[in-house]
């Protein structure tokens, strides 16, 4: 039996947007590409301060005549409240995806349990919602947004097992892949040192969007110097905040941990000094280990 595994993620939630002007008032917004999604592709995308500062992010797809925005469950409205500052005359409506909750399904085959091609954010229409491969890595296996009631009758149905979304959040921490505002302060975290590039966030071929010009300014300048990296943590698992330090000097900021797994925004040289010269980088009372995660460039 594939050892798979699914869980509700109930730190997220789905903003609907509807009506037929969906696609390009979304376009015009987001890092990546709206008029892309649809009832066989999702996407990742970020929605950006004019500054090329993070907002949001979240997950687009289609269900019907409609656009989910997979978003951070505490944050929906003011989601919902930036993206009406931008509506104007557009033929769209935002509300929260009633009856719909969202799910996380991984482990061995996980897309192929569902019939979705080897693609990321291949989507299917399902049980009333959608399934897709997670457009970031396949490691992270199927996201859905389904019906509650009928989440646990279609993991059984395809063999996943029951887990909690603690393991979920263990296993992307495990790849080094950020979760929102957890992991990107709002208003100051810029996309390309979290990983937005490489993780399918951020779509170089499309038109213009709100701040879009500094996000190209630091890749075409080649002006990243920080970058969140997956640490493992030797000590208790220091805040979310607190400084890493390389001697006396500061190398960068822990973000979201769980036990002995973290996330940390450090900076590159800090590293690849501590690495030459075997000195630990310590945040409080703990010592971290960063490595680069396999689909990382930089």
């Amino acid at each position: 039996m594939p050892e798979r595994f699914h869980t509700l993620l109930p730190a997220r939630a789905a903003l609907c947007v509807a009506g037929e002007d969906r696609r390009t008032f979304l376009q015009g917004l987001v890092s990546s590409d709206a008029t892309k999604v649809d009832a066989t592709h999702a996407r990742h995308a970020a929605f950006l301060s004019a500054q090329g500062r993070f907002l949001h992010e979240f997950f687009m797809l289609a269900v019907g005549e409609a656009i989910h925005l997979d978003a951070e469950a505490a944050r929906l409205d003011d989601l919902a409240r930036r993206l009406k500052l931008y509506k104007l005359r557009a033929k769209v409506t935002l509300a929260p995806s009633a009856g719909l909750v969202v799910a996380a399904f991984w482990g061995e085959n996980a897309a192929a349990a569902f019939g979705l091609p080897d693609e990321a954010g291949a989507a299917k229409e399902l049980a009333g919602g959608a399934v897709y491969a997670d457009p970031r890595l396949p490691a992270l296996g199927v996201r859905a947004l389904l019906p509650e009631a009928g989440v646990a009758a279609l993991a059984a149905e395809h063999g996943f097992a029951a887990a909690t979304p603690e393991a979920y959040d263990r296993l992307r921490l495990s790849l080094g892949v950020p979760d929102g505002s957890r992991d990107l302060p709002v208003d100051g975290a810029l996309l390309l040192e979290n990983g937005f590039d490489e993780l399918g966030g951020v779509d170089w071929k499309k038109g213009c969007y709100v701040g879009q010009e500094v996000t190209a300014r630091m890749k075409y300048r080649a002006l990243v110097r920080k970058r969140l990296m997956p640490v493992r943590i030797d000590g208790p698992a220091p805040p979310a905040g607190t400084r890493v330090m390389l001697g006396d000097a500061e190398a960068g900021e822990m973000r979201s941990a769980a036990g002995d797994l973290g996330l940390a925004l450090l900076r590159i040289e800090s590293v690849e000094k501590a690495a030459a010269d075997g000195t630990a980088l310590v945040a409080g009372e703990a010592k971290l280990v960063p490595h680069k995660p396999g689909w990382a460039n930089f």
